[in-house]
């Protein structure tokens, strides 16, 4: 039975391009050793991966760009005990800033809870304009890239994305997410785990 990589356009024969997508995956990407959300990857192109991902419950609040950080403090401080309950929650990866039209004009910024939570039983926010929110199973295509994540970057990022969405016959949604795994104080860019997220209107594996 022939072998088929969907990352691969020449996949009957060995190639640069085969070759180079082997050493595109093995370039190592710093992931701290914490909690993230749950996917299955369904489909693996040459630029991006298709994941389904499983329900799970952020906090969030008003950001003010996809690179931003506008916010994150306040998130910060709900789970390190400023809510209802005092209650200190086990921090994350990674954290999603999500805009949600093309134009940006409406950015939150987002840290994600422990799975094990349930919404009924987790602490109210004490400071305004903080919320929890369940995210309900999606697919969603993903680009992962290195480096800083500065505005220019991701959105040229979410470009490229969008564009090799359309041309390989998916349907993106409108907006998209920023997702940074790392610390930046406490991480080489070279190393760091950015990630550009679109979801899509549907998808079948063929």
């Amino acid at each position: 039975m022939q072998d088929y990589w969907d990352s691969l356009k020449k996949s009957d024969y060995f190639s640069l391009e085969g070759l180079f997508d082997v050493l595109k995956q093995l370039r190592y990407y710093k992931t701290p050793d914490l909690e993230s959300p749950k996917y299955q990857i369904l489909k693996r192109a040459a630029t991006y991966e298709v994941r389904k991902y499983f329900p799970f419950i952020v906090v969030e609040t008003k950001g003010d760009k996809l690179s931003g950080s506008a916010g994150f403090n306040d998130l910060a401080g709900y789970i390190f005990g400023k809510n209802s309950t005092s209650e200190k929650i086990p921090m994350t990866t990674p954290v999603f800033t999500q805009a949600f039209d093309d134009e940006t004009s409406k950015v939150s910024i987002q840290i994600v809870l422990p799975l094990e939570k349930d919404m009924k039983r987790l602490p109210d926010p004490n400071q305004e304009g903080i919320s929890l929110r369940k995210v309900e199973e999606s697919i969603i295509a993903v680009s992962k890239f290195s480096g800083k994540p500065t505005e220019d970057v991701v959105c040229e990022k979410e470009k490229q994305l969008r564009s090799n969405l359309i041309k390989d016959g998916l349907k993106p949604k409108m907006g998209c997410l920023l997702a940074r795994y790392n610390d930046p104080g406490r991480t080489w860019s070279f190393t760091m785990r950015n990630e550009v997220l679109i979801r899509l209107e549907q998808f079948t594996l063929d």
